[in-house]
C-alpha cells in the first residue's frame, strides 16, 4: 500500500487530462460542422486541432487512466467489499469508454467530410461527459451505496 496514494495521485491526473478531451472534442466538432462554410482553410486547422487533442492528450490520457485504476484496483481489491458504489463507478467508466469511442468514430467521419451531424447534436452530445463525471465523482467521494 506505500505506492498507493501515488498511483492514486497519477490516476487523478490523468482523468483530468482525459476529461480535458472529453469536453473539448465534441467543442472542436461544434467549429468543424457550423464553420465549414468558412472553407477548407478553417476547417484544415480545426482537423489539425482535432488530430491532436486525439492522438497526443485524448488517448495517452484514457490509457493511463485506466492502467492506473485497475493498478490502484491491485494494490487494493477490498475495494470491491465497499458496497456497489464501485460497481456504479465502473459502469460509468465503461460508459465514458464507449463515449470515448465515439467521439472517434465521429472525429474520422468529420476528417473525411462525411459527418451529417449538426452544431445542435454536438452541443447536447458535449453534456454526456458532464454527467458521466458528475454519477463518477459522487461515487467516489460520497459512496452513497
Amino acid at each position: 500500500m506505500e505506492y498507493y496514494s501515488w498511483v492514486l495521485a497519477f490516476h487523478v491526473m490523468s482523468v483530468i487530462s482525459w476529461m480535458a478531451m472529453l469536453f473539448y472534442m465534441p467543442r472542436l466538432f461544434i467549429y468543424h460542422v457550423e464553420h465549414a462554410k468558412n472553407g477548407p482553410a478553417f476547417t484544415d486547422v480545426i482537423k489539425i486541432q482535432e488530430e491532436k487533442l486525439w492522438r497526443i492528450i485524448g488517448n495517452p490520457a484514457m490509457w493511463a487512466s485506466l492502467i492506473s485504476g485497475l493498478v490502484m484496483i491491485g494494490l487494493n481489491p477490498a475495494l470491491f467489499q465497499g458496497g456497489i458504489w464501485l460497481y456504479v463507478k465502473l459502469t460509468a467508466v465503461v460508459v465514458m469508454l464507449g463515449y470515448h469511442h465515439s467521439l472517434g468514430v465521429l472525429r474520422k467521419k468529420l476528417f473525411a467530410d462525411k459527418c451529417t451531424k449538426s452544431g445542435k447534436f454536438f452541443r447536447f452530445y458535449n453534456e454526456v461527459p458532464t454527467i458521466l463525471m458528475m454519477v463518477i465523482v459522487i461515487m467516489v467521494v460520497i459512496k452513497p451505496f
